[in-house]
């Protein structure tokens, strides 16, 4: 996890990319960020990319490879997992199974998008400040 580094969002509403990019500029965080519209665009990336990105915000339901196969993929490789990126679910598919599978693939988070506008940048401004604040084994 590298505290500066992009901040990669998996979402394939085009409207929640927008809202998302809205919020991350108000709230001014300076990290870049990379949109990707589906789960195997993402993997794609993170496996031909040197970036050190700081955290994944994805949704699970997205086409060719959903947010929980790619969550199991990333967590299962060994030189993708050494990276250390913190994974967080940011979708609206609450139910409980969700957030069992979730969880059970080592994922760090599960938020339910909210509705308004203020809650979305609220949600978002919780999730990076507390990363922006956690120690993690290759940011030392």
């Amino acid at each position: 996890m590298d505290k500066g580094g992009t901040i990669i969002i998996i979402e394939d509403d085009e409207d929640d990319r927008f809202v998302l990019e809205e919020a991350f500029k108000e709230l001014g965080f300076p990290n870049q960020r990379r949109y990707f519209s589906d789960g195997l665009s993402a993997l794609e990336y993170l496996y031909e990319s040197t970036d050190r990105p700081f955290i994944i915000l994805s949704d699970i339901n997205l086409p060719k490879l959903n947010g929980l196969e790619l969550r199991k993929k990333l967590h299962t490789d060994a030189e993708l997992n050494l990276r250390c990126i913190p994974y967080i679910f940011f979708t609206t598919a609450l139910n409980h199974q969700a957030v069992i599978d979730a969880y059970s693939s080592s994922a760090q988070g599960f938020f339910v998008k909210p509705g308004a506008f203020q809650e979305v940048k609220d949600t978002v401004r919780v999730i990076i400040e507390y990363w922006k604040s956690c120690a993690a084994p290759n940011n030392f």
